[in-house]
């Protein structure tokens, strides 16, 4: 939260807010071998500041909560455990971060919650309510002594910060007082303490530790250097920086002043005192300024209220008068303060003392800038702190925004408000509206800070510990520790010297602790007891003769392991796992996450050495029987990595080839060749009429067609109309007359309307037009057969009269509304109005007529369209009438909107009749049949849509089977581009149907791999579905089904829209011999894409949104099947799934009391009831925790299940809701839904974080970091829901969880969508009801982030990341792209990928590991950078650097 916001919390929230970090990324072997040391006896743990000892107790509280869970299930007395700290900062700091990881309720309870924490029905709540409990050492001493609680009642006592007990501690109270006295020793609670070191005073080392052991009843356990180092457990760097002797504390003007007037005020001696010491140490300005503060209002009322207390104590005889004086002089003083000008202090000796002006050096050096810095400065006295503060508050510079922090002073009345400041501060401090502290000794314990990287020591610790655990501040991996002494002064010299010497006796100590409490990581003597071991295995390829050793083991399986694609959250080595069976070593090897074997268990061995080469063996064999390994044990890329695995099944997006291209369908070809007996009428109409009245047609064929969907047609006028047909099942019988009636009509048809002239062959027609009654009229006159629907006296009149020719005995109302054929010319076609007798043949047109383009002398000319050589030939009678008409348009593709040269009104005209055909089609049918070739076309392309469905086994409508088909410009495929040779007309195109389709594919072949591989992982997984749902698989199934042919890439044509089979006697194309063969050009990845199109339109066909029907999906997945032809997809419905099924055996398996425990906890987040408690286990396992510990494999399998299904609720929400939408924003808008930041955010709403299972001490704290964050931005979003776009990236694991959870409960509700829509419906839904909030959803790249560090933060502006290819060296991979990060072109970080984009990923974060937290100065030392700072150029060059940087993928 904002400052603002803080203000108004309470402390438990503020606190609760504080975030927490390690330098530790994933679980260590000492971590590992403590926690299992620490279940079986008391024990301290030593350990340095940052190596992770909250992990070990975080472990232990969860195996004794799981303990606990079964012996309350047995009927037993219930315990509980207690995590105590020293400071109430701890308390709510330590509790925030073990609710992250543990799934039980965590308290915090302090001392400072007020007097009802001091009632015993308060204390049972809590113990009723709670398994852990974070508090105090006091407040539990409390409760025991109170009987609140019994020691019996307690199972575990953590001690944080251990050495606090000693004497009269409440630590040791506990022990001395409740703990030891009980005499059973098999009731008390098990002891973990955690510290630094073990001493905290100037003792004796061995004697301390020995009092210490006795006290806790535990024995200290370590480890050892090396396997600190092993760990990469680093300290900061330390320098000692020297400073000028100091002067003699000396009395300034000021002073001198005051002490002259109010010398002789008894409680302002120690202000003259201190005042005098401050001259020295900080230098005059801040000798002044102290009593600034001293006497400041607030400080003035309270010396009057301590004078008026002696006063009245004291009940002398003195007169009041002397009381009211003394309190008189205390308000003059304060008035000559409030007055005194103190002035601006200046960095030189006349204002501040050499000690201040060094600490002002170094500060500037890292504050010069904008920077991530994060500084503490130690001091001993509180007035130090709060004047340094003043005077860096002056001199600090733009960047450094100053704090102090303070501990709890007893002398201050209102405990609250002290404390509310010392947790405001460190608040801000984590923020970094605060990036320096003056802190005096209480911050030294618990303040961890991950950017924290400058910790001063201005003035000297006094105790080792001291050093020890203000060392242990700077987290930072380049961070330093300045030691301050003074020059010649041998005390100063004395104390570092003391500290370092007191800091290596007390390791010498822990490091000669006995073997069985100094945990080495493994055996000393491992290669002496690995010759004493017997019976080693070995294996011996026989292919190759290579052997495989234990002793070699190690070194197969690291080299296998650092050759994996890395992720962001992956350490690329084998993380080995010790535990204790039957008094032998077992040790367990886990692999990173992208390894095709997670993990393997080796035999029980004496040696922990043993034990670890045992496992790495196993995982060695397991890799070859794999063939992860080859022959020479050498690992297999290119067959194996599901990178590889891409790069080999991708398509080349831009291959194209000429396929043939089916034009006509084959229910044309159905009877051709014979004279049909029996005709099925189809009755064309349109909803909303035409540009001109009409009359609806009729279509009569050999086969009775499909109900066709109706289908706009676009109008000259932007007119848009449907067309929609009905379609007779029943035919009806007709004579060899009424055939030949029907061919001359329509043959007709295509003469006068279209000027084609065809043969007549009755034989070779595919269809015939017919006129229709109105069917109206017939429907009411009532029917036996379609044929009542013809009106056969009309097709006989049509079919038995050529034309009607004008004659002057010709009636008027004869040329209305007739339709007239210019003999001459194909493209000229009239509709009458009527006879317009005001106007003679001779006259010219009238102006607001057409014109011809070279005959316009008389309406007549205008009339014939023959050449002058031709017009000679015929006479012509001028007396006949004039008839105005309107020229018919010259469009044919109603299917397309009509373009601008296109959209004209009606053209009016005048002609006169006998130069011109008067056409025996009523005008009506001819205005349908104008329409006719848009619709025919369209009609066979539904045709050719419902073949393909034919040819697939598939029951889809024309309307998906077509828009599956339908390939509109030539890149189709590119989403979000704009379309070359766009291709108007064609209806909707496979896009989204593709979009669909490509989802169900991927979550149809996820269950299928699952539920067929029950043995294998995660790894194997992906790279099987890769295998199915690729583009070349798919590609491959297109080509063998020859799916190309069918597929629409062709706009309508004038030229193909005929009927085929007829020979063409007249018109264009009538020289043509042969049948048209039409290729079209298709890219692989369109023909590709139309496979996962007809998956879609399989989907969408049947399925009915908000409500799983299993029946309806089985199309689907019949289509993935056909589309994917493979083994490991072989079902054809839903059903079968299920069916493939087996449970395994970790499923079925009895629940333990705590895994009972955990669905309950879960149903009452989501109110789902786990059948299989086990199952819901694996959901929250990490792959990191041990498969040994609880016999239930981690969430990898079921995670890989529940992303498909999450992905598949996400695309129906989006394709339902957004039906007009393209692929490409559909895609972008599923970004923020799928993303790893809306998992996690929801993961931490449904508060699924706190049951997860791991064994990695990062999680940890990165989880409870992330928690804080995104419920602190909830809360400031004030209802928005888009609040977790605002926060960092979540830890994988989080989104991991939910998508595992969404796969456990479709598994266990046998296979049932239902539950994976509820809980979308009831937890995801209401984030995305609007998706316009997410236009622009985007992450944050480590390309930009570096650039930013280098060109603005650090000022750098000669680096560059750079490329290059290179040949592996390790036989059987492919080449990998190298990326490098230049600074003044010395390559300080690289990484290598597959392809360009990641290797930059890598580089980069390895770039911003290494420069992240340097201060400009140490950054320009270190890589020699002398560039000169243009300010003006930040903004435009970094964002051109950004694009360079970031580049593309090679």
């Amino acid at each position: 939260m904002q400052n603002a916001d803080d203000e108004t919390l309470s402390i438990k929230d503020i606190l609760a807010k504080q975030e927490s970090s390690t330098r530790i990324t994933h679980p260590r072997d000492y971590q590992n071998e403590l926690f299992q040391k620490a279940k079986e006896e008391n024990i301290i743990a030593v350990l340095d500041t940052g190596s992770g000892k909250t992990h070990i107790a975080t472990l232990l509280l969860r195996h004794f909560i799981d303990e606990e869970l079964e012996r309350r299930a047995t009927g037993e007395s219930p315990k509980i455990s207690f995590f105590l700290v020293d400071s109430v900062n701890l308390v709510f700091q330590q509790a925030n971060v073990l609710r992250c990881g543990l799934d039980h309720d965590v308290d915090a309870v302090c001392g400072a919650m007020g007097a009802q924490l001091w009632a015993k029905k308060t204390w049972d709540k809590h113990f009723a309510k709670n398994m852990v409990i974070v508090c105090t050492a006091e407040v539990i001493f409390q409760c025991l002594m109170h009987s609140f609680i019994n020691i019996e009642q307690i199972n575990l006592l953590i001690f944080d910060e251990a050495h606090h007990a000693k004497k009269n501690h409440s630590y040791a109270r506990i022990i001395k007082d409740f703990y030891l006295p009980h005499a059973d020793p098999s009731k008390r609670p098990r002891i973990f303490g955690m510290t630094a070191s073990p001493v905290d005073a100037k003792i004796k080392i061995k004697q301390a530790a020995r009092e210490l052991e006795t006290l806790l009843n535990c024995k200290i356990t370590t480890t050892s250097e090396s396997s600190l180092v092993r760990n990469n457990i680093s300290r900061p760097s330390e320098d000692v920086v020297e400073y000028d002797r100091l002067a003699e504390p000396f009395e300034t003007p000021l002073h001198q002043e005051l002490k002259a007037r109010f010398g002789d005020v008894s409680p302002f001696k120690k202000l003259f005192h201190a005042s005098k010491e401050i001259s020295a140490q900080l230098g005059r300005w801040a000798s002044d300024m102290f009593w600034s503060f001293s006497l400041a209002e607030a400080e003035t009322r309270k010396m009057e209220m301590r004078a008026e207390r002696k006063f009245h104590v004291r009940r002398d005889a003195n007169p009041i008068a002397e009381l009211d004086a003394q309190i008189a002089r205390l308000r003059e003083a304060a008035l000559v303060i409030k007055g005194f000008d103190f002035g601006i202090p200046k960095a030189d000796p006349q204002d501040l003392s050499s000690k201040v002006l060094v600490l002002h050096k170094w500060l500037q050096l890292y504050f010069s800038r904008q920077s991530a810095t994060r500084c503490i400065v130690f001091v001993e006295r509180r007035s130090t702190a709060r004047l340094l503060h003043l005077i860096f508050s002056y001199l600090g510079g733009v960047h450094l925004k100053s704090g102090v922090l303070m501990g709890v002073s007893s002398s201050v009345g209102d405990l609250t408000v002290t404390l509310r400041k010392q947790v405001l501060a460190v608040a801000s401090f984590r923020k970094g509206d605060l990036n320096c502290i003056f802190a005096t000794s209480v911050a030294e314990e618990g303040l961890d800070i991950p950017q924290c990287n400058l910790i001063v020591r201005f003035d000297l610790y006094q105790t080792m510990i001291s050093y020890i655990q203000s060392r242990g501040r700077a987290r930072h991996r380049n961070s330093k520790y300045l030691h301050m002494i003074e020059k010649g002064n041998p005390m100063h010299t004395h104390v570092v010297l003391e500290v370092r010497r007191s800091e290596k006796l007390m390791r010498e100590f822990c490091q000669s602790l006995p073997s069985d409490r100094l945990l080495l990581g493994y055996d000393i003597d491992a290669e002496n007891d690995m010759t004493k071991e017997r019976a080693f295995r070995t294996f011996t390829d026989p292919s190759t003769g290579a052997k495989l050793t234990y002793g070699a083991s190690l070194a197969v399986l690291a080299h296998f392991v650092t050759c994996l694609p890395q992720c962001n959250e992956a350490s690329l080595q084998p993380n080995y796992i010790m535990s204790i069976e039957a008094g032998k070593f077992v040790c367990e090897v886990i692999l990173p996450d992208s390894s095709p074997v997670h993990s393997a268990i080796g035999r029980p061995a004496s040696k922990k050495s043993v034990a670890k080469r045992s496992a790495a063996f196993e995982a060695c064999i397991l890799l070859r029987k794999g063939k992860y390994l080859d022959g020479n044990l050498l690992p297999i890329y290119t067959k194996q990595l599901p990178v590889m695995r891409n790069a080999l099944l991708a398509l080349d997006m831009k291959k194209k080839d000429f396929y043939h291209m089916r034009i006509k369908p084959s229910i044309w070809e159905h009877g051709r060749g014979d004279l049909p007996t029996v005709l099925y009428l189809t009755m064309l109409d349109v909803t909303d009429g035409l540009e001109r009245p009409y009359q609806p047609m009729g279509l009569l064929t050999r086969v009775p067609l499909p109900q066709i969907p109706r289908f706009p047609v676009y109008l000259s006028e932007g007119k848009v109309t449907d067309v929609k047909s009905m379609s007779f099942e029943t035919g009806f019988d007709v004579s060899a007359e009424m055939v030949e009636q029907l061919t001359t009509l329509t043959l007709r048809v295509y003469k006068d309307i279209f000027a084609k002239t065809y043969e007549h062959d009755s034989n070779k027609m595919s269809y015939w037009f017919a006129l229709l009654r109105d069917p109206r009229v017939v429907v009411t006159e009532g029917f036996d057969s379609p044929a009542a629907f013809i009106s056969w006296d009309a097709v006989q009149e049509v079919s038995e009269t050529e034309e009607y020719k004008w004659t002057p005995n010709m009636k008027y109302d004869d040329l209305r509304d007739r339709f007239f054929v210019d003999r001459w010319s194909g493209g000229r076609r009239f509709f009458s109005v009527g006879v317009a007798q005001g106007l003679k043949a001779t006259d010219p047109p009238p102006p607001d007529s057409e014109r011809h383009k070279k005959f316009n002398g008389s309406i007549l000319d205008f009339s014939i369209s023959l050449w002058n050589n031709s017009r000679k030939n015929y006479v012509w009678d001028l007396s006949q009438p004039v008839i105005e008409a309107e020229r018919v348009p010259f469009r044919r593709n109603l299917l397309a909107p009509a373009e601008e040269k296109e959209h004209v009104s009606k053209i009016k005209c005048f002609i006169c009749p006998e130069p011109l055909k008067i056409s025996a089609l009523p005008a009506p049918f001819v205005a349908m049949c104008y329409v006719f070739p848009a619709i025919i076309h369209r009609f066979d392309s539904y045709l050719i849509a419902l073949e393909t469905c034919e040819l697939l086994g598939l029951r889809i409508g024309p309307a998906l089977a077509l828009e599956a088909l339908t390939k509109d410009s030539d890149n189709s495929e590119e989403h979000g581009e704009e379309k070359i040779n766009f291709r108007s007309g064609m209806g909707p195109n496979y896009e989204r149907l593709e979009f669909m389709g490509d989802c169900f594919l991927k979550m149809a072949t996820s269950i299928s791999i699952f539920v067929q591989n029950p043995e294998d992982n995660e790894f194997e997984f992906h790279v099987k579905r890769m295998c199915l749902l690729c583009n070349k698989n798919l590609y491959k199934t297109a080509i063998d089904l020859k799916l190309y042919e069918y597929i629409r890439s062709m706009a309508f044509s004038r030229r193909t829209w005929y009927p085929e089979g007829l020979k063409m006697l007249e018109g264009k194309g009538s020289k043509k011999t042969g049948e048209d063969v039409i290729k079209h050009t298709l890219g692989d990845k369109s023909i590709a894409d139309v496979c996962e199109a007809f998956i879609g339109a399989a989907f969408m066909e049947h399925n009915e949104l908000g409500e799983f029907d299993p029946k309806k999906w089985d199309q689907a997945v019949k289509a993935v099947k056909v589309m994917v032809s493979h083994e490991d997809h072989t079902m054809e419905a839903w059903e079968d799934y299920r069916k493939a099924y087996s449970k395994p055996k970790y499923q079925v398996a009895e629940a333990t009391a705590s895994q009972l425990d955990l669905a309950a906890q879960v149903k009452q987040k989501h109110p789902y009831h786990f059948r299989y408690p086990r199952l819901l286990r694996s959901a929250f396992i990490h792959p990191s925790q041990s498969f040994m510990w609880e016999k239930i494999p981690n969430y990898q399998r079921l995670e890989f299940l529940g992303d498909s299904l999450l992905d598949m609720v996400f695309v129906m929400h989006l394709f339902y809701r957004y039906p007009y939408k393209d692929p490409q924003w559909l895609t972008e808008h599923k970004m923020p839904m799928v993303s790893n930041k809306f998992l996690g955010a929801l993961c931490v709403k449904l508060e699924f974080h706190g049951h997860l299972r791991h064994n990695n001490s990062a999680l940890q704290h990165q989880i409870q970091e992330y928690v804080t964050e995104v419920q602190e931005a909830e809360i400031e979003a004030n209802g928005s829901v888009d609040y977790w776009t605002t926060v960092s990236e979540p830890p994988k694991c989080l989104a991991d969880i939910i998508e595992a959870y969404v796969g456990a409960i479709f598994i266990d509700s046998d296979f049932n969508f239902n539950e994976v829509q509820r809980f979308f419906d009831q937890h995801v839904k209401i984030y995305f009801e609007d998706m316009s909030i997410y236009d622009t959803f985007a992450n944050n790249h480590p390309t930009t982030r570096l650039t930013k560090l280098l060109s603005i933060n650090l000022g750098c502006q000669d680096w560059r990341v750079a490329t290059r290819l290179c040949e592996s060296a390790i036989p059987g991979a492919r080449p990998t792209v190298l990326a490098m990060v230049l600074i003044h072109w010395n390559i300080i970080a690289d990484g290598s990928a597959v392809s360009g984009r990641y290797a930059r990923i890598k580089a980069s974060n390895a770039a911003l590991d290494l420069l992240e937290g340097l201060p400009q100065f140490e950054f320009r030392r270190r890589f020699g950078c002398d560039c000169v700072e243009e300010e003006l150029e930040d903004v435009k060059d970094s964002g051109e650097r950004i694009k360079e940087a970031v580049g593309s993928t090679i």
